[in-house]
C-alpha cells in the first residue's frame, strides 16, 4: 500500500458501466439515502437498517469499515452503477490464515434482477483470488432468504450444510445456509 492510497484496491472494474468502489465518505449520502429507501425489505433479512437513524450513523458505519478494510480484516464496496450507488458487496470477516472470506451483499429493490450482483460477486472473487488472499469464499443466508440462496447457487457455491437457529433476526431466532466456493491460485 502507498500513502497516497491507503486502499490499494479501491476499485474493481466489472464492466464499462459497473464497478465496485471501496468505501469512500464521498458515497455516504448516496448510501443514507439507498438505506432508507430500501430500508423496509432490508429489514426482512438484515438487523441493522432499524439502527440506521442520520446519516451521521452511515458515515460512522462507512469509517469504521473503511478501517477493517485497510487492515486487511474486512473489506467494504459499493456497487456503482452507471454512476450510482445501488448496492454493497463486501467481506463481513476475513481469515488470513485460513485465506476465508465471508461474503455480504445487498442490491437495491429497484436494480434486482438484472445480473448485477452476480456480475459483482464474479469480479469481487476472482481479484481476491487471484491476489492470493483469499481461496476459499462463503456465503451464510438465512433459509427464508430464497434471493439470497438463488444468487449463491446460481454463482457456483455448494451448500455446506445448515446452522440452526444461528441468527437473530426479527425477534426469533432463523436458521441460516451456509455455502462455500473455493477457488484454486486465482483460477475459477
Amino acid at each position: 500500500m502507498t500513502p497516497e492510497n491507503p486502499l490499494q484496491d479501491a476499485l474493481i472494474q466489472v464492466s464499462a458501466e459497473l464497478a465496485l468502489e471501496a468505501a469512500n465518505e464521498r458515497f455516504v449520502p448516496a448510501l443514507h439515502q439507498l438505506v432508507l429507501k430500501n430500508r423496509q425489505w432490508l429489514q426482512h433479512s438484515l438487523n441493522w437498517p432499524q439502527f440506521v437513524g442520520s446519516e451521521e450513523d452511515t458515515r460512522q458505519n462507512m469509517l469504521s469499515n473503511r478501517l477493517l478494510h485497510q487492515r486487511g480484516y474486512a473489506k467494504m464496496f459499493l456497487i456503482v452503477y452507471s454512476g450510482d450507488v445501488v448496492g454493497v458487496l463486501s467481506f463481513n470477516a476475513i481469515e488470513p490464515l485460513n485465506k476465508a472470506g465471508y461474503i455480504g451483499y445487498w442490491l437495491d429493490e429497484d436494480h434486482q434482477g438484472q445480473g448485477i450482483l452476480s456480475a459483482c460477486l464474479e469480479a469481487f472473487m476472482q481479484y481476491y483470488a487471484q491476489q492470493g488472499e483469499i481461496r476459499r469464499f462463503v456465503i451464510k443466508c438465512r433459509v427464508e432468504n430464497e434471493r439470497s440462496n438463488r444468487v449463491a447457487l446460481r454463482n457456483g457455491f455448494v451448500l455446506e450444510g445448515c446452522l440452526r437457529q444461528a441468527e437473530y433476526l426479527n425477534g426469533r431466532y432463523q436458521d441460516q445456509n451456509i455455502y462455500a466456493r473455493i477457488i484454486e491460485d486465482g483460477l475459477k
